[in-house]
């Protein structure tokens, strides 16, 4: 009897096994990435604007941008179809970015970390009326749960600031209409046109701010490059990302989204000498279980599970 088909077969499970790995291995590099500048932007809003540490980052993430739109072949960014939808979606990260940065001046690292996190569950109670999806009881339970655990952490009386916390709870959600309206570009938009975008227009939005601040001035350039340099760190994740998903399904690598979470409890801790305290660690907890769920269940659609980080 011939052994060939079998050989042939086992050498096509080795490979996927040898891609699956190494997407997963990308994917894990990349929320380090994401989690070293976070915590180098946290470091870097204590003496500059957050708008200021926002213009080294997009300029960094605008140069990879033009080079993913040369490559494209396509420059022509007005020309594209569908020009509501992407200002729409580009805005939105814009409005992310912006919110993220700010409330970072204020907010411990882990817990402004774990308030982004929800963005999956606000994805699963928005879906019924804004993608017409069906969720199921278990679905609600588990965004239910999220919810409660958010409550841990920003619980009336705590020392969490006020400011920060609701500039934070704003990025989850334009977060999760950012994915949203991602959903809807899928197959309709080039990817690096989405990213070219999307790059072009938080270059321009989280730098609004200044306006309204004549006292904002750029740093010398010694410490320009470094923020730019900041903001290469995270346009090389989101290069990873996009290396991972070529490799592995994203519902596959939704779980594992979270161990950007334990990082930044362990930066927020080592670094910056801010350790969370019981109840916002059982709140985190709470989250991370939540979501972990929605993930491997699907999040009230197959789509929904691969909601992944995408941020900056």
């Amino acid at each position: 009897m011939s052994t060939a088909p079998t050989s042939v077969s086992l050498a096509r499970a080795d490979q996927g096994s040898n891609s699956a790995g190494a997407g997963i291995a990308l994917f894990l590099c990349a929320l380090v990435l994401f989690a070293v500048y976070d915590a180098f932007a946290k470091q870097m809003v204590a003496t500059h604007a957050p708008a200021v540490v926002n213009l080294g980052r997009y300029s960094a993430i605008g140069a990879i941008a033009l080079v993913l739109l040369l490559r494209h072949g396509d420059l022509r960014l007005w020309r594209q179809p569908h020009q509501k939808l992407l200002a729409a979606r580009s805005v939105a990260l814009a409005i992310v970015a912006t919110c993220f940065m700010t409330a970072l001046v204020t907010m411990p690292l882990a817990e402004a970390t774990a308030i982004y996190f929800t963005t999956p569950l606000i994805m699963v109670a928005l879906s019924p009326w804004l993608l017409g999806e069906r969720v199921g009881r278990a679905q609600w339970t588990a965004v239910l749960l999220g919810f409660v655990g958010m409550l841990c952490i920003v619980r009336p009386g705590g020392s969490l600031p006020l400011a920060g916390t609701l500039l934070m709870a704003v990025s989850a959600v334009c977060y999760a209409l950012f994915q949203v309206l991602t959903r809807r570009l899928s197959g309709l938009v080039p990817a690096p046109v989405q990213f070219a975008h999307m790059a072009l227009a938080c270059l321009v939005v989280t730098n609004l701010p200044v306006l309204f601040m004549p006292h904002v001035t750029l740093p010398p350039w010694p410490q320009m490059a470094l923020l730019v340099a900041g903001g290469a760190v995270s346009g090389s994740a989101q290069l990873l990302l996009l290396a991972a998903f070529r490799r592995v399904g994203a519902a596959t690598l939704a779980p594992l989204n979270y161990v950007q979470l334990l990082l930044a409890v362990l930066i927020s801790t080592l670094w910056f000498q801010r350790p969370p305290d019981a109840p916002a660690l059982a709140g985190m907890a709470l989250i991370a279980v939540a979501g972990v769920y929605l993930a491997r269940a699907g999040g009230g659609s197959p789509k929904a599970a691969g909601m992944i980080r995408t941020r900056d």
